[in-house]
């Protein structure tokens, strides 16, 4: 059985109070969704469609070369009417995994586990502890399956108890999901049609509905306004410093590195504070960033030094180069080995032989 995704990503994201399409709110360089479609990219699901509304042009205009399926959802009238416009071009016999365009730091790993830990005839919902869940769905089992999902204020005092809330992400077979859809009422205060309202529907067919936890909040948070992205950014910073870490990669200090593209380090690799990494970086092995360096889309050879205060941008070094303090490498700069970029130097669309000074 194949893997469809449908991605929600209609919203204004009215709060964010930008004339940007909450969706493409930048996150570590990226769109907010962008990070969504490379998670799907990774599940290798064979048909990704993205719902998309508010900035419907600019949001397709973002991704023009990925495979995607655009559906696009006029007016908003909750997230199941969402998944219904999704659904005509979605395969009955895939399975369904429904992902949210604002919701950028949920792993493949997370999605996989999701998917292999429910039966293909079964449906799973993506669930969280949290400390305080105030607000938030709380996950109601019996006999260890999910049987409810209350809301905040529909709860009792022993459901507002549950710390365990639903994240909204599920996966369920499509042609079960159709038909649910097709029955969707939306007899509430907001006059909405909720994709919640799925799992009644499930367990009222006799259809065992699994909870997987995610491993942290942060994994699954929304991201709704400028507080919450910064949240995100530093959150991803975190993850992206300590995959690094773990590959050899030293750091003066980990919270004071920002990447945002795809950094490649080699061996014995240093990085002091401040330094920013934009587009697709390579530090080949014993190099060097002293603090508050931008480096874009550039490759720097094997032990090269870069001082404090510089900027580097579409360049690249030989080995045991070194620059600045206070250096420019524009677009084109081309170093050969053991050359030294002194102090106020700006070198643009330049070949610099070996040992220049």
């Amino acid at each position: 059985m194949g893997l469809s995704t449908i991605i929600l990503a209609a919203g204004q994201g009215k709060r964010m109070r930008s004339n940007l399409p909450k969706v493409l709110q930048p996150l570590a360089g990226r769109p907010l969704l962008g990070h969504v479609l490379d998670c799907a990219a990774a599940l290798q699901a064979e048909d990704v469609c993205v719902v998309h509304g508010h900035g419907a042009e600019a949001v397709r205009a973002a991704f023009p070369g990925d495979a995607v399926r655009w559906a696009l959802q006029a007016e908003q009238l909750g997230t199941g009417h969402a998944v219904q416009h999704a659904m005509p071009g979605t395969p009955d016999k895939n399975r369904v995994l429904v992902l949210f365009g604002d919701v950028p730091l949920l792993t493949p790993g997370t999605c996989r586990r999701l998917v292999d830990e429910t039966p293909q005839g079964d449906v799973g919902v993506l669930t969280v502890d949290m400390e305080d869940p105030t607000g938030y769905g709380r996950i109601i089992r019996e006999g260890g399956s999910v049987t409810r999902i209350v809301e905040e204020k529909d709860a009792s005092a022993a459901e507002k108890a549950v710390v365990e809330i639903n994240t909204g992400v599920l996966v369920c077979p499509g042609d079960k999901l159709r038909g649910w859809l097709e029955n969707l009422g939306n007899d509430n205060a907001q006059g909405e049609y909720y994709l919640t309202d799925v799992i009644a529907m499930a367990v009222g067919g006799d259809v065992t509905v699994h909870g997987v936890k995610a491993d942290s909040w942060t994994e699954v948070m929304g991201i709704n306004d400028k507080k919450q992205l910064a949240e995100a950014e530093r959150a991803l910073q975190a993850r992206l410093v300590d995959e690094l870490m773990q590959q050899g990669v030293g750091f003066a200090d980990p919270a004071r590195v920002d990447i945002r593209g795809t950094l490649t380090c080699g061996k014995d690799v240093f990085i002091d504070v401040n330094a920013v990494f934009e587009g697709d970086v390579e530090l080949g092995d014993g190099v060097t960033i002293e603090s508050n360096n931008l480096v874009r889309e550039s490759k720097l050879g094997s032990g090269t030094m870069v001082h404090s205060n510089c900027h580097i941008e579409g360049a690249t070094t030989g080995k045991d180069c070194e620059s600045g303090p206070f250096a420019r490498l524009r677009p084109g700069a081309e170093l050969a080995d053991n050359v030294n970029v002194g102090n106020f130097v700006e070198v643009k669309k330049s070949t610099i032989a070996d040992g220049s000074k």
